[in-house]
């Protein structure tokens, strides 16, 4: 059932289809995960399921948004340490440390911890914006991190993306530990939006301490389960009293579960019918996920993925609803809605290309 345009909140009168990935490879899992183990699968798969992924995304128009990890921009040791901050977090669970994790020679024979080819290769394709996930996949709530070193590692990613080109404009909290103190930050680094954690009390961004099992049984529960009902952004909730904006996720794109096969009908109409229900309030919905997570099944994620994208097709030809990325989101809703189409265009086409980084 349409709802009354009279009962919609401010916005650019159509909706958005945001999709942001974490792209972190072992730096994202090292605390819990070693190279070795049986997780090394699908942090390997990773690498084969983002071509997949960007071609999928060229064919259905999609403006994907990759948060990435710092490290990975680099091609070898040596060019990582150049940009390490002097200041690093002092994490009081020494697990947590990444710059003590052991390092090959680079991306050809430490493919878990280097990846510029990749950066490269999404930078190749049309309307993938490239963010920040931090240098060091920063804990930003963790006890013994603080502001400067956060300030400090966030300059190094800044840092040893402009070497490349690359000026970021938004950011996606590790593990989506937001930390508020953190704003003027970011603001001070040209950053205007990050990703918010999804509704509910069990996708709150939470430290390794916060941990349980319940939590984890509560947020896969919600994927098949309406525990949070419908997870729309409206625009006029993204822009903060601080000028930054939040781009809060919508849901997390779970992935496939032999175990629970029965169930992946359910699944994926949950988050069919949620894209569906923005495309009428002329809402934001946003979809994320890690490479990772398509690192094994990768046809039967793939495949879930193509059906939500062609859901988001059929809503882009009725309804008029848009994919953008989360800068251009943000662009959008600072400029008050004024963007034009070809202006809207121009703003993603930024987030995409190339820009020269003033030295």
């Amino acid at each position: 059932m349409e709802s009354s345009a009279k009962s919609r909140p401010a916005g650019p009168g159509y909706g958005a289809f945001v999709i942001s990935l974490d792209f972190e490879l072992h730096w994202g899992v090292r605390d819990h995960e070693p190279p070795d183990g049986p997780y090394r699968r699908n942090l390997l798969g990773a690498r084969k399921a983002i071509p997949r992924l960007l071609k999928l995304f060229e064919r259905y128009g999609i403006a994907g948004t990759w948060a990435i990890v710092g490290f990975l921009f680099a091609h070898s040791p040596e060019e990582r340490r150049k940009f390490e901050p002097a200041r690093k977090p002092c994490y009081y669970d020494k697990s947590l440390d990444p710059y003590v994790e052991p390092l090959g020679k680079g991306e050809a024979d430490d493919p878990l911890h280097f990846a510029p080819s990749l950066i490269e290769e999404i930078r190749s394709y049309p309307n993938q914006e490239i963010a920040t996930h931090t240098f060091s996949h920063h804990y930003c709530r963790e006890p013994g991190q603080t502001l400067e070193s956060f300030r400090a590692d966030l300059d190094s990613a800044i840092a040893i993306a402009a070497d490349r080109g690359i000026r970021f404009r938004s950011i996606v909290f590790p593990r989506n530990q937001v930390n508020p103190d953190y704003t003027q930050a970011l603001l001070d680094a040209g950053i205007i939006c990050y990703r918010g954690s999804e509704p509910g009390w069990m996708h709150r961004g939470i430290t390794r301490q916060e941990r349980t099992i319940r939590l984890r049984s509560a947020r896969i529960a919600d994927t098949y389960i309406d525990i949070t009902g419908k997870r729309i952004v409206h625009w006029d909730k993204v822009l903060e009293r601080s000028g930054l904006c939040n781009v809060r996720a919508s849901r997390f794109l779970w992935p496939y579960r032999p175990g629970l096969k029965g169930l992946e009908e359910k699944r994926l109409k949950r988050t069919i019918d949620q894209v569906k229900f923005a495309a009428l309030e002329d809402a934001i919905f946003h979809l994320w996920f890690h490479p990772h997570n398509f690192g094994i099944h990768l046809e039967e994620n793939l495949k879930v993925l193509e059906a939500i994208l062609q859901t988001f097709a059929f809503a882009r030809e009725r309804y008029g609803m848009r994919s953008l990325s989360m800068s251009t989101v943000a662009d959008m809703v600072r400029a008050g809605f004024r963007l034009s189409r070809t202006e809207t265009e121009q703003t993603r086409a930024r987030a995409t290309h190339e820009e020269s980084v003033p030295a």
